[in-house]
């Protein structure tokens, strides 16, 4: 009887366990729509960060980062990611080279945003300014591109 108790007690702590595990792998399905492409030359780059740890511009310090086809004026990248906090930056990248392009004076010469829509002056917007809360099933945003 003892046994039994006790092999019910473990199943029920290992069951209880796998739904923890799934509740924490659940992801949710992100769409960013993106306007004001002043072409459809190159992707739409999305970067998303998860802390202001690389924030904005290094790719390897993103939680997800990919390109997406640019149809017309606008467009929609559509990613899943684990519910939290998140900031994101989009680039129209222009000529694919998957970074910003600036000019001679650091001015950018490709299109971007940031999730919020911040207000942009000399430098990228502080991350807590862009964050944004991403819950199942689906979140979304949208970020107009700017041009300097």
């Amino acid at each position: 009887m003892r046994l039994c108790v006790l092999c019910t007690a473990i199943v029920m702590l290992l069951g209880a366990g796998a739904v923890r595990a799934t509740a924490q792998s659940e992801t949710c399905q992100v769409a960013v729509h993106v306007d004001g492409f002043r072409n459809q030359r190159g992707d739409l780059g999305v970067n998303v960060f998860r802390s202001p740890d690389g924030w904005p511009e290094e790719n390897g310090k993103t939680v997800f980062h990919s390109g997406f086809p640019i149809p017309g004026d606008h467009a929609t990248a559509q990613f899943n990611l684990p519910p939290g906090r998140y900031a994101i930056v989009v680039l129209h990248d222009e000529n694919s080279n998957h970074k910003l392009d600036r000019n001679f004076l650091g001015i950018p010469k490709e299109g971007f945003g940031f999730s919020n829509n911040p207000k942009v002056g000399l430098s990228a917007p502080r991350f807590e300014s862009a964050t944004l809360q991403v819950s199942c099933p689906t979140t979304e945003t949208s970020i107009h591109l700017i041009y300097k």
